[in-house]
């Protein structure tokens, strides 16, 4: 039996081949098919909202590797439903929840994280590509998820309210716009800055006070070259709650480890301290091992 997500990516995708213009185009212009009723995949009664995700985003995973960009890449779902289920555990018994993702790309990771967080979430989403930009908002209509878009190099001025939860999947590399760079607290003494650093303290200043951000990180943050600007901002600006070292196995090569980095922004009037949150997330196919892992997980949330 065909599932909807299936049915979804085959009629999409059906029409994307048939079509001479760009795989990821043909995306677009097909969901605003299906989105105006012109024409639909075959679902049954009982389709999710992730079903909808996860069979666009098979489409977009298929056009981004038939026209590779470097820009063009997709946060994995396992490490998406992982940072979702740590943000609907912080933002548990609380109403009217708001987003930012500051490097949004098609929407993937943020509407993974609002499908777990479920009803009565809003959500602002930056993005520089105009391609990717309108694939992430047709699917957001199709997935009916309230979202602002902004198209713009997110590391300038943002004109955007502040919101509960922050999260992105760091653009890792240096900032070339070493003018824009001195409006931040970490641009280095002498270089360029790093723009992953930078995303990160943008994502902190649009953080209400007692909001979280949570980032994931290349594995060796802490140990590069300008950790040294990295550790005193994280220190005076915000308070590290959690660094959660993802598997080996979901990488190449050592090198492009990743981790998940949770910050807190200090209440004006006060700075808790607590313990940090070290862990490891375990072989994500054990299943035993992930649900004690996610155990933890919830204890230290509800915490």
């Amino acid at each position: 039996m065909t599932t909807n997500t299936e049915s979804i990516f085959s009629f999409i995708d059906t029409y994307a081949e048939s079509k001479e213009e760009l795989y990821l185009e043909a995306i677009v212009e097909v969901c605003q098919k299906w989105l105006s009723g012109e024409t639909q995949p075959m679902l049954s009664e009982t389709v999710t909202k992730e079903d909808i995700r996860r069979g666009i985003q098979l489409a977009v995973l298929k056009g981004m590797k038939k026209n590779v960009q470097p820009n063009h890449q997709m946060t994995p779902d396992s490490i998406g439903m992982l940072i979702g289920h740590i943000a609907s555990k912080l933002a548990a018994g609380e109403g009217n929840i708001t987003l930012l993702d500051p490097a949004a790309g098609t929407g993937n990771l943020l509407y993974t994280v609002m499908n777990t967080i479920g009803n009565d979430i809003t959500a602002t989403a930056v993005e520089i590509d105009d391609l990717l930009v309108r694939l992430s908002a047709i699917t957001a209509e199709l997935l009916e998820h309230p979202v602002t878009f902004y198209v713009q190099d997110a590391l300038r001025p943002l004109f955007a309210d502040p919101v509960d939860i922050a999260i992105s999947d760091l653009p890792v590399g240096f900032y070339p716009d070493d003018e824009n760079a001195l409006n931040y607290e970490l641009m280095p003494a002498a270089g360029h800055a790093y723009a992953h650093h930078l995303f990160i303290e943008q994502s902190m200043k649009h953080t209400k006070p007692g909001g979280h951000g949570l980032f994931i990180i290349p594995a060796n943050l802490f140990e590069s070259e300008q950790s040294s600007v990295l550790h005193p901002y994280l220190k005076k600006q915000t308070i590290i709650r959690a660094i959660i070292q993802l598997p080996d196995s979901l990488f190449k090569s050592a090198a492009h480890a990743k981790s998940i980095l949770i910050l807190q922004k200090p209440f004006l009037d006060k700075k808790v301290t607590h313990d940090v949150l070290l862990a490891k997330v375990p072989n994500m196919t054990d299943k035993h091992a992930m649900a004690l892992f996610l155990q933890k997980i919830d204890i230290w949330a509800n915490d």
